[in-house]
């Protein structure tokens, strides 16, 4: 199952950029057996003038045709890592293709692409900076690629 990390923001040379790319590349080696990933980036521009609901509609535009929509929201399900695992398992296993996260701007996302998500994943109450919450997504999804193949980096 391919993963589309769809997030609105150019995110510059730097610490988060790496780490994304890390975890990402990690996944993709070890979910590669799993039959999960590769995963990717697709970046779409903020719109200054026309904020959530212009940001959304081009979010809209860059999910992966028939992909699984999974919002990241404050107001969204909180799960833990091996429950996160099993969701992905599940829609994987459910013979889901794609699956595409989508991470809105400064102001989140535009309540109309949140109607229309599959799912809704939350990192807990606290709000997160959005180029900050690829970082975590990009690391769980990591996490949850060596749960299922039963790797220890999971410690719990």
């Amino acid at each position: 199952m391919r993963v589309a990390v769809c997030a609105v923001g150019r995110l510059r040379a730097g610490p988060e950029a790496v780490l994304i790319a890390d975890y990402l590349d990690r996944f993709g080696k070890t979910g590669r057996a799993l039959g999960l990933g590769p995963a990717q980036v697709l970046e779409v521009e903020d719109r200054k003038g026309g904020g959530m609901v212009a940001e959304a509609a081009l979010l809209e535009r860059a999910v992966p045709a028939g992909a699984l929509l999974v919002a990241l929201d404050e107001r969204g399900a909180v799960l833990s890592s091996p429950e996160f695992a099993g969701k992905l398992a599940g829609w994987r296993d459910g013979g889901r293709q794609d699956v595409a996260f989508v991470i809105g701007g400064a102001d989140g996302l535009g309540p109309g692409l949140r109607a229309k998500a599959d799912f809704s994943l939350s990192f807990g109450q606290m709000v997160w900076p959005h180029m900050l919450a690829r970082v975590m997504l990009a690391e769980q999804l990591y996490r949850a690629a060596t749960i299922l193949a039963g790797g220890p980096y999971h410690r719990a």
